[in-house]
């Protein structure tokens, strides 16, 4: 995952989906995170791009710690939220020693590392940084969900050479770094460019998709949180 492209969309990356979509999965994830981690937590948030979700989990106890190879994303959430540590370094080698965080956490960025070796790699990387017994969240794309291709063709930051990384191979790069997964789920199916007026019909159907089990297995997103052993 080069940090040279993401250079260049920076400046208008928060612009590239509509606000009231990007606050609902905002809350959404936020709310996974005090559900299962709650604070008081040292985190690492890789790929934490412009830094959006990193500023709302500081405000909600969290202690934060934002790691993109993108210096322009990285300038952005300093500007956004000047107390977060801001580090430039790749996922598939963190710089921070083994067992420095509670939790790492990312959220769509793995289809960006595309390369296998490399996702094993990232996903490796995020359980050694945490403490035994600390936990990982991987929150990325569901490939079964059909939306995605549709929407990857629409938005600058994605520029064909991402791949859909599938469950089972999230799984076993957790598992291959030393951690097992405790929580696995499937979670999101509001369309990002859905109108502000449908926001509440589509959440509800949201909600239905979640807990029906015919149906969400195609949400939006692979949500994975994993205990290092």
């Amino acid at each position: 995952m080069s940090g040279t492209h993401f250079d260049e969309v920076a400046a208008h990356y928060d612009e590239t989906l509509p606000s009231h979509v990007v606050e609902h999965y905002l809350e959404k994830r936020t709310g996974f995170l005090l559900d299962h981690c709650p604070p008081p937590a040292r985190v690492l948030d890789v790929g934490c791009g412009t830094g959006a979700l990193a500023a709302r989990l500081a405000r909600s106890g969290y202690q934060l710690v934002g790691l993109d190879p993108s210096e322009g994303m990285l300038e952005v959430m300093k500007k956004r939220a000047p107390a977060i540590e801001a580090v430039r370094g790749s996922g598939t080698e963190i710089p921070f020693g083994e067992g420095r965080f509670d939790l790492s956490l990312s959220v769509a960025t793995m289809h960006h590392i595309a390369d296998p070796a490399a996702v094993r790699q990232a996903l490796a990387e995020m359980v050694r940084v945490v403490r035994p017994g600390g936990k990982v969240v991987v929150w990325d794309h569901n490939p079964r969900n059909p939306y995605w291709p549709r929407l990857m063709r629409r938005v600058p930051q994605d520029r064909g050479d991402e791949r859909l990384i599938g469950l089972d191979e999230l799984l076993a790069g957790l598992r291959g770094g030393g951690a097992e997964p405790a929580l696995v789920c499937q979670l999101g199916l509001v369309p990002d460019f859905t109108p502000r007026v449908l926001l509440g019909a589509a959440a509800a159907l949201e909600r239905v998709a979640e807990r029906t089990p015919l149906l969400r297995g195609r949400c939006a997103h692979n949500v994975v949180l994993a205990r290092k052993r």
